[in-house]
């Protein structure tokens, strides 16, 4: 690819495919338009796509600077978009700053600067005032889930961020919500409104369910629901974080393997709460409304409301997890005498009675381990399939999913050989570096 940027043509070649949903050929159409551009698409209708497909055209493979600049407000939806951008497979490289780990380590990577940078507002300001991002190459701005930003108290850092590119001639604002608000400083040019908020049916596969309680506290309503479910995901959402951290500490009395996700954690508790799901060590994630947009995991069967959501939005983002790109899925609403069913409940909510068979659930048939090495060791999936395979005698099909970080590995492999396989990789070494391996 020599040429100075990628034609739809070339774009369609480099994704393999040539077809796509509307809304993202309408913003292919769009993109080219000098005009900025609002996008409302729910949650599970490809909105990352929408806006990294038609973003190719703006990136020429001929400039070593920074050319587009994409915020997200959470630091899992900006690791998603990169990697979304990553499994695209263009020739363009691509970074993710957000807070919780080293400035040092992105100010060095910096050292080749991507084409595309994404971050958290809060993590790209800092590095515009301390001068290690030159601006001056930026000319497309991308404000993801632009609306959750505001929320999450950004503004100061957005209207700084947009007071440092001076040389941004396109911006698009990208929401789920309908009553999206743009600040003055935003200060769009000719923008162009692309709805598909009416148009896409995000929920066509959801079904709500209502489950009464008879107890004000709805734990026994909520142990009833899970074991019913088995294994199959769930998510069940809080508004506080109190309220997560005491119901996943009842569920775990009662051998119920969960893992808890709120903005409290730090980085490395939230990335392995979040992979354990991923991966089935772990079937029930506890969590306030931070997991109700970024995430994108497709195994997802039931959205357990244990708490009421605080708004009609807040319904739409939790049960936007399940039911996504045409699949199905269960949004349940566990309610006790006091409760008050929200008007935006649909009218086809059914009632969900517990019954009295309460089977134990039987562990995961995945339990997550810790090496600690990683990418900045030149670590590589290969290299821990190795280790596993080699050293800790596991059979392939006994090794899960792996995921590469900085410093450390996670990887899921059978729970039934966990004990057995630590035994074997006491003071083991991968790569001729000695390593620590745990659970998790």
């Amino acid at each position: 690819m020599d040429q100075k940027s990628l034609s739809p043509d070339a774009i369609r070649s480099v994704m393999g495919f040539v077809s796509w949903n509307p809304m993202q050929e309408k913003m292919m159409a769009t993109f080219p338009e000098k005009k900025d551009i609002i996008l409302l698409s729910p949650t599970g209708s490809g909105k990352t796509l929408g806006f990294l497909l038609p973003l190719l055209s703006r990136l020429s493979t001929s400039s070593t600077q920074i050319q587009a600049l994409i915020l997200a407000p959470s630091r899992e939806l900006a690791l998603q978009i990169e990697a979304v951008f990553k499994g695209m497979k263009t020739p363009f490289k691509v970074n993710c700053f957000y807070g919780g780990h080293a400035f040092r380590m992105e100010k060095n990577s910096l050292t080749v600067p991507p084409a595309v940078l994404i971050g958290t507002p809060g993590r790209i300001a800092d590095h515009l005032e301390k001068g290690t991002i030159d601006p001056a190459s930026i000319h497309t701005l991308i404000f993801d889930e632009f609306d959750k930003s505001l929320e999450y108290g950004f503004s100061k850092e957005m209207e700084y961020i947009l007071r440092s590119l001076k040389g941004v001639d396109k911006k698009v604002l990208t929401s789920a919500t309908r009553a999206i608000e743009v600040p003055d400083f935003v200060d769009l040019h000719q923008h162009i409104t692309l709805n598909f908020l009416e148009k896409v049916n995000a929920a066509a596969g959801l079904k709500v369910k209502i489950v009464p309680s008879e107890d004000n506290d709805k734990l026994d309503i909520l142990q009833d629901l899970l074991y019913t479910l088995g294994h199959e995901p769930a998510i069940v959402f809080c508004n506080h974080r109190d309220a997560v951290e005491r119901i996943a500490g009842h569920l775990k009395r009662f051998k119920i393997i969960c893992e808890v996700f709120h903005g409290k954690l730090d980085q490395d508790e939230r990335e392995c709460a979040l992979f354990k799901f991923k991966n089935g060590s772990c079937n029930v994630l506890v969590t306030t409304d931070l997991a109700a947009r970024g995430l994108d995991i497709s195994s997802i069967k039931h959205i357990v409301h244990y708490q009421m959501p605080l708004s009609e939005e807040a319904f739409v983002h939790r049960n936007g997890r399940t039911a996504r790109m045409g699949k199905e899925g269960t949004a349940y609403l566990l309610m006790n005498k006091l409760d008050k069913k929200p008007a935006y409940i649909p009218h086809t909510t059914t009632i969900w009675n517990a019954t009295d068979e309460r089977q134990p659930m039987t562990e995961p048939a995945w339990r997550t381990i810790k090496i600690g090495r990683g990418k900045k060791d030149k670590i590589s999936k290969i290299d821990v399939v190795g280790l596993l395979t080699k050293v800790g005698q596991l059979q392939k099909e006994q090794v899960g999913l792996i995921e590469v970080k900085d410093f450390y590995c996670l990887v899921a492999v059978d729970r039934d050989q966990t004990a057995a396989l630590l035994l074997r990789l006491q003071g083991v070494k991968i790569k001729n570096m000695n390593t620590k391996v745990s659970a998790v």
